[in-house]
């Protein structure tokens, strides 16, 4: 189950009441009048079942409370109540299924930003990317992949799509576009440094057929992109750990970048160019199937929405 707190102006306490006693998924409603400072109101608590919040919060946003009051979402590891048990009992769907749209947007859109935490975890993943490249080690590159941070973009990516919020597409093409060059122009002087001095040596390239994964473009390829997206955004939307599945999304992005860094150094361009192809390929690939799903998930629940009972009396 998921917390909620609502803070409302007197004027609209009745009626957020009324849309929380409502709805069969709601337990625990309690209400603190005059108790919220800023913005100034009454404080409404609750908690509801994931699978009713989506709706609830809906409702909750049509009394416009989120511009003149606010609406926060947490969630409940435990709740030992047979009034909990019965709300997630009557509301419709498993809650492992539910998706809820508010939060999706505010995670995607929180971790889709280009920052320098970003920057330097996907500087950091291309690095690794580029020395398990030239040492030849697997290893190396899902170590890489654990690192990468590109899912967050991608998944907004998705979203906006889906949601036609270009906010969420531009914030996210915006850390992809900018973070992948940036991350690779670094890896770069860092590799030509390192062949420089004999500390990486790029030259064996050619030898190294472990990793040549990476940089082969073919419908192999553009089938693990989109299984990639497809596993990333059902990770997501059904609140199940996101870390696992970034490494997974990771296998398709990450090391082509690197890979394409070290072949350009090594002047094998045609690699570099199949890497850089690569890339492309698994991101679009990615968004793709992740707004596949997203979509599929939206009518569904909709559906059960409408077939969901209206009250509990």
């Amino acid at each position: 189950m998921l917390h909620l707190r609502a803070v409302c102006p007197p004027d609209r306490t009745e009626e957020a009441i009324r849309i929380l006693r409502a709805h069969a998924g709601t337990a625990h409603l309690v209400v603190h009048r005059g108790v919220a400072v800023a913005p100034e109101g009454d404080l409404i608590e609750a908690d509801v079942a994931r699978e009713a919040t989506d709706d609830i919060v809906e409702s909750l946003c049509g009394l416009d409370l989120d511009h003149t009051g606010g609406i926060t979402l947490e969630a409940l590891d435990t709740a030992v109540s047979d009034a909990a048990d019965k709300a997630e009992e009557a509301a419709p769907g498993e809650a492992a299924d539910a998706v809820v749209w508010q939060e999706l947007v505010g995670r995607t859109g929180e971790e889709s930003r280009l920052t320098w935490t970003f920057q330097a975890f996907l500087t950091i993943a291309c690095l690794l990317a580029a020395v398990g490249v030239i040492t030849n080690s697997a290893v190396t590159i899902v170590g890489a992949m654990v690192v990468g941070p590109e899912f967050g973009p991608l998944a907004a990516i998705a979203v906006g799509l889906v949601l036609r919020r270009q906010d969420l597409v531009k914030q996210g093409a915006v850390a992809l576009l900018g973070g992948f060059p940036i991350a690779m122009v670094i890896t770069l002087g860092v590799v030509l440094v390192g062949n420089a001095t004999g500390v990486l040596e790029v030259s064996k390239l050619a030898d190294n057929h472990e990793v040549d994964f990476v940089y082969q473009v073919g419908i192999a390829s553009l089938i693990v992109a989109l299984l990639a997206g497809a596993a990333g955004m059902l990770s997501m939307t059904s609140a199940k750990s996101a870390a696992l599945v970034g490494v997974f999304i990771s296998v398709t992005t990450v090391p082509a970048a690197g890979y394409a860094v070290v072949a350009a150094v090594a002047g094998q361009w045609e690699r570099c160019l199949y890497s850089a192809g690569q890339l492309l390929v698994n991101l679009i690939g990615i968004v793709a199937a992740a707004a596949i799903v997203l979509t599929l998930r939206r009518r569904g629940q909709r559906s059960r929405v409408t077939e969901r009972p209206l009250s509990r009396g």
